[in-house]
């Protein structure tokens, strides 16, 4: 296995994982558009220096992804910055391996090198997999977000 920096050339590969996060997660949110929806700016994830883009590989594949981008923390909170998780994608064939603890991991100390020390990411509260994986690396639920649709 191997970790390193998306870069460019990933980006075809890169969207077509973007787009099993999307069927994903369909099941949770019924407001997701139909056909092939944008999650993520790859290029700027890849480009700015204020993200990083990983990816995992295995026998030249990617097998798993993540990235961490800093950010200005809210004016509330007692840290200046902190760090955004997304694009936590594990490819089916490598499930079960512990492999987005891993990236996790490697995000996590890939931004503690540029002095941030608080992480936050998004789950849906039905996915309860995604919970509890993300509990066992010492996650705790937060803030949640409401939604209502008014017609």
């Amino acid at each position: 296995m191997k970790f390193r920096a998306a870069t460019a050339d990933d980006i075809p590969e890169l969207l077509e994982l973007e787009q099993a996060v999307v069927e994903a997660e369909r099941p949770f949110n019924g407001q997701i558009k139909p056909g092939r929806p944008k999650y993520y700016d790859l290029a700027a994830l890849i480009e700015q220096a204020q993200s990083y883009l990983l990816v995992a590989e295995i026998n030249n594949e990617i097998a798993a992804t993540g990235y961490v981008k800093l950010r200005d923390s809210k004016p509330s909170l007692n840290h200046a910055r902190d760090g955004y998780l997304g694009f936590m994608y594990v490819a089916p064939d490598y499930r079960g391996q512990g492999l987005n603890q891993k990236v996790i991991s490697h995000l996590i100390d890939w931004a503690k090198e540029q002095g941030v020390h608080d992480f936050y990411l998004d789950v849906y509260t039905q996915n309860q997999a995604a919970i509890k994986a993300y509990a066992k690396l010492g996650f705790e639920p937060s803030l949640l977000e409401m939604k209502l649709q008014v017609r």
